[in-house]
């Protein structure tokens, strides 16, 4: 759906400021304006505050992902693996930071997509390249991994409360998925905007925060699988050339923990700004709130996991396969039922935050090319195609959380390298300065673990091989 999207938005975005795109039709010369910003999903709404800032990044931030930290440990060890999540976790926040400031760094204008802000930085014609497509490919292939991820967990809840299935006639994974998809739709369909998501977001953070807290509270109670647990990342490859793949492997993995920055602009566009009082502070409140409450659930779970498990910690899944071999083996099933309850019900709420950036791309699209406000049809339509363009390609290709390093590793970027460039473009600060050369630094430093990043996703599956199971989920 992103490629799709990608090239109806070519020629949708302007470096034209915000404050000027209030007006639509033509003017008193015949002359088209640019549609009106209200108009669209985004910057429909600007009466959000620093809760629900807080509320949107908690909800895109905490996902399925944290759950495999434990796994990048095994491969980094102790003390590694806590300096290069640390490491990771005050760069990717410092990006935040960038990102936020930039959001208002030009008097009288509001760059509340990221992409606005690429082109702003870099022109229109590099700006367009090097954004669109990791936006709307992260956008759209995050909501897929949702549909996967979530459709595949209604199927394990439904197992696990299903006690004689083998008389009765269970929905397919494929059908699984389109339960999701059209619970996903139907949601967002009655959500105009990204600021009406609030509430849904609000909901979502509790449930991501629940999981995670479950998940390790309950291995502390439990104590370690058993007494010979190994910690030893030597043990965990057989070979020299292994051993390196696996830690960038494991890199890989603490990178692509933290998701969401394609999102934090289009979050701080919800929020009101005066020449008094700028969306900035309110936004920057919104993050040190969620990111605290990232941090208490990421290092716990990226802990615990490692303590509790050791190298025997599941490749596939991490902690919530650990934790469903462990509950059906020695434990009570309603922990786990509620664990999937909370899964399937962040994955749903998440997919509003993400797939409103795809509504928002597809509805300028449309205005700029009819210079006309969607109406509720129209927008009814695009959720609706949206919601099956992804639905087929989760079909198609169920094994893509399998490719999920190659696919975070392309838009890895909007994370950790474009932020601290487009610093530099738009303020401009005097060459050779401290700042210039950390940014500078930084963000050749992002783009090249991207590139990193995609290799050795690409080396990990010619090593390990790839069940690529087209258009049979299971």
């Amino acid at each position: 759906m992103g490629e799709i999207a990608c090239q109806c938005m070519l020629d949708s975005y302007s470096t034209t400021p915000e404050s000027e795109q209030r007006h639509s039709g033509e003017d008193r010369n015949g002359m088209k304006q640019l549609p009106s910003d209200d108009w669209f999903p985004i910057t429909q709404s600007r009466k959000g505050n620093s809760w629900t800032a807080a509320f949107h990044l908690v909800s895109s931030g905490i996902g399925i992902q944290t759950l495999s930290l434990p796994l990048a440990f095994v491969y980094l060890g102790w003390f590694w693996g806590m300096i290069c999540l640390s490491v990771a976790f005050v760069w990717q926040l410092y990006t935040i930071g960038l990102l936020v400031n930039l959001h208002e760094s030009v008097p009288g204008t509001r760059y509340s997509r990221y992409v606005q802000l690429s082109v702003a930085a870099f022109g229109e014609k590099l700006g367009k390249l090097l954004a669109i497509f990791p936006v709307m490919y992260l956008s759209g292939g995050t909501c897929v991994m949702f549909i996967i991820s979530g459709g595949g967990t209604m199927k394990l809840f439904y197992q696990l409360l299903c006690v004689d299935c083998s008389s009765k006639q269970p929905l397919t994974a494929t059908q699984w998925f389109l339960v999701f998809i059209c619970l996903a739709i139907v949601v967002s369909i009655f959500l105009p905007n990204l600021h009406s998501v609030s509430l849904v977001s609000f909901l979502g953070a509790i449930m991501a925060v629940g999981y995670c807290t479950i998940l390790w509270v309950y291995f502390v109670a439990k104590g370690r699988e058993d007494d010979e647990i190994v910690y030893d990342p030597s043990e965990a490859v057989d070979s020299e050339v292994g051993r390196i793949r696996s830690i960038l492997y494991a890199l890989g993995i603490i990178a692509l923990a933290f998701r969401g920055h394609n999102v934090v602009l289009e979050i701080q566009g919800t929020l009101p700004s005066t020449p008094n009082r700028s969306s900035s502070n309110l936004m920057w409140k919104g993050v040190i709130a969620s990111y605290l409450i990232i941090a208490v659930c990421f290092f716990p779970v990226a802990i615990v996991g490692y303590w509790a498990f050791g190298n025997k910690i599941p490749s596939n899944g991490g902690m919530l396969t650990a934790l469903s071999s462990s509950l059906h083996n020695h434990a009570s099933k309603p922990v786990l039922g509620l664990i999937y309850v909370q899964v399937v019900i962040s994955c749903v709420t998440a997919f509003q935050i993400y797939s409103m950036v795809v509504y928002d791309n597809l509805e300028r699209a449309y205005a700029s090319r009819t210079s006309q406000e969607c109406t509720k049809l129209t927008r009814i339509a695009i959720r609706v195609s949206f919601g099956g363009v992804t639905f087929f390609i989760s079909v198609a290709f169920p094994f893509l959380p399998q490719l999920a390093i190659v696919i975070g590793g392309v838009a890895l970027c909007l994370t950790f390298g474009y932020p601290s460039l487009m610093w530099i473009a738009i303020k401009k600060p005097p060459t050779r300065s401290g700042r210039w050369w950390v940014n500078l630094g930084l963000g050749c430093l992002g783009i090249g673990l991207s590139v990193l990043v995609i290799v050795v996703g690409v080396w990990n599956l010619a090593s390990r091989g790839l069940d690529a199971n087209f258009f049979h989920p299971h």
